[in-house]
């Protein structure tokens, strides 16, 4: 009787929740990789996370490695080598741009993605909105454009691209290893991928910044990709969409706490252009949206 009782009283967190906190969780260690990447550079920071990710993601999950076609292991290679990137071209934009600017930048990946995929108008408007945020953010109208850093718009860009094919491999790898199997092997391809980065940076690595790297690993992959995927079996596709859309807004409110850097009134306008356009195309457009949207949008990044 008494466990029934107690069953009945457990706490079960909200699945909203569970995503703003991965979301927190996500932009707050994108704020920690913004303090290391000085010190150790972008090749250094993204090693020591998808390092540190993959030892421990490996040990729990211990992936089955026999019974898989050619055809299975090139879409699982093809996710590491996206993921690698992915976070290789982030953290090299988060040396030369504030969070909240290199998140935006980088946010139009999925949302070129999704909105080619819907084939809504509505949503082709909203992404011209959220593309006219960026060129707000980016402060291209305000600052000369020598003054501009290209270089990391360029690496913000190159990100949002490796992000949106990474949400298209990611279902299919989902499809083709069981649990995290698929996750846990496309961490080790992208360890791969990102070693000759991080290589010279070894030397000067001290305990604090493996202690630094541990902390990364835990709220950029871990801790969010299993929040996300504790919500997403109690939680509508429109829903989930709409509340990963904050992503630009935590960005830069934790580059705000973190690191101090503030957006002018121009940045924050376009900030929320691209929220806007977000919730429009992932959440209010998944209503309608075809399978491939679906999954797309049901993809939590790691």
């Amino acid at each position: 009787m008494v466990d029934g009782a107690a069953r009945g009283s457990r706490l079960v967190v909200p699945a909203p929740l569970l995503v703003l906190g991965g979301v927190l969780s996500v932009q707050f260690g994108g704020a920690l990789a913004a303090t290391l990447v000085p010190e150790i550079g972008a090749g250094g920071s993204v090693l020591l996370r998808i390092g540190i990710s993959a030892l421990i993601l490996v040990a729990l999950v211990r992936p089955r490695l026999r019974g898989h076609s050619r055809r299975d292991w090139a879409t699982v290679v093809a996710f590491g080598i996206a993921l690698g990137l992915m976070n290789w071209s982030f953290y090299g934009s988060l040396a030369h741009l504030p969070l909240g600017v290199a998140v935006t930048v980088e946010f139009m990946g999925p949302l070129l993605l999704t909105t080619v995929l819907s084939r809504r108008l509505l949503d082709f408007v909203a992404v011209g909105a959220a593309a006219a945020g960026v060129v707000l953010i980016s402060e291209a109208l305000t600052v000369p454009f020598e003054d501009l850093s290209g270089t990391g718009l360029l690496l913000a860009a190159t990100a949002g691209v490796f992000w949106a094919a990474y949400i298209l491999l990611s279902s299919r790898t989902g499809a083709a290893f069981p649990r995290l199997d698929g996750l846990s092997i496309a961490l080790l391809v992208s360890l791969v991928v990102v070693v000759p980065a991080g290589l010279p940076s070894l030397g000067e690595w001290t305990p604090r910044h493996l202690l630094l790297g541990l902390g990364l690993a835990v709220l950029s992959s871990l801790l969010p990709y299993s929040l996300e995927l504790l919500a997403l079996r109690r939680l509508a596709a429109p829903v989930f969409g709409i509340l990963l859309s904050l992503e630009p807004a935590v960005a830069a409110l934790a580059g705000l706490l973190v690191l101090g850097q503030r957006l002018d009134g121009l940045q924050v306008l376009g900030l929320l252009l691209v929220v806007a356009a977000s919730v429009i195309v992932l959440g209010l457009g998944a209503r309608r949206a075809p399978a491939a949207v679906a999954e797309a949008e049901l993809s939590p990044r790691s």
